[in-house]
């Protein structure tokens, strides 16, 4: 095939909460994946942590158990020896007392790029409720990532909301493929049990709206009864403030989506 016209691909399983697997030729990414049994789940685990194989890169946004999820982690270092770990440098402690190895655990910053072959890993301040900045080394605990890989760009915001300057910072990437979004919003009954919280389901609309998203995937709606929002009003509001502009998938667990396109 002329290399001018070649058709790229990508597969996308969304795992639950905000836990998201892409698949792209042989190498094979997690983000954010929940995978440790608890009975106030609603959705329960799609796949076993020590049934989780070959997979070559790690990734977690923050450190709360439906987002680095420490039990897990320490299966995925051995089941998975020679993969990547990525994470707010701020957790590398946390990180490595799961068992990974020193040299692959790769801890990040706000604008700082990891490079693995060709995957390109762009981290990106996120406020979960608010900006949480160490005071003395300056670190995040809390990042979303934009992932350019075979050729498409993945948002994956991890838990945020909006804060100024953010929208701009990823209208730098220019064209995103797909995002994935928190809607679960905020609220004081939440912030009263130490529950902090994300974009409004308008919000997070908005956002991809204005970032001229292709594909928007609603996140954080189904694992918790008390932290949930309604994927359907989600879908709604992007399909009637946006329509023709950007396409709304609300996702099953594990089912399979495939991106393709002409790569000019």
């Amino acid at each position: 095939m002329d290399k001018l016209h070649e058709i790229k691909s990508l597969e996308l399983y969304w795992l639950g909460q905000m836990g998201l697997m892409i698949k792209t030729g042989n190498k094979t990414i997690v983000i954010d994946y929940f995978a440790t049994p608890m009975d106030s789940r609603q959705t329960p685990v799609p796949i076993p942590a020590e049934e989780l194989k070959g997979v070559d890169i790690f990734i977690g946004t923050h450190d709360h158990l439906d987002h680095i999820d420490h039990e897990a982690w320490k299966i995925w270092a051995k089941v998975n020896p020679d993969a990547r770990f990525i994470f707010p440098r701020k957790h590398r402690t946390a990180v490595l007392a799961d068992g990974v190895k020193p040299e692959y655990a790769i801890g990040i910053d706000d604008d700082e790029v990891c490079q693995i072959g060709d995957i390109k890993i762009h981290a990106i301040a996120a406020a979960h409720e608010i900006l949480d900045r160490d005071p003395e080394t300056r670190e995040y605990s809390c990042l979303q990532y934009v992932i350019e890989v075979n050729g498409f760009r993945i948002h994956h915001a991890g838990d945020t909301v909006r804060y100024e300057g953010m929208l701009l910072r990823l209208r730098h990437f220019g064209k995103i493929d797909v995002q994935l979004l928190p809607i679960n919003g905020r609220d004081a009954k939440r912030l009263s049990n130490d529950t902090i919280g994300n974009m409004t389901y308008q919000e997070a609309a908005d956002l991809a709206g204005e970032c001229d998203t292709e594909l928007v995937i609603p996140g954080h709606w189904d694992m918790f009864a008390d932290n949930s929002a309604d994927p359907e009003d989600f879908a709604d509001y992007v399909n009637i403030k946006y329509k023709g502009k950007v396409q709304c998938l609300i996702p099953k667990v594990m089912q399979k989506i495939e991106l393709r396109k002409n790569e000019d």
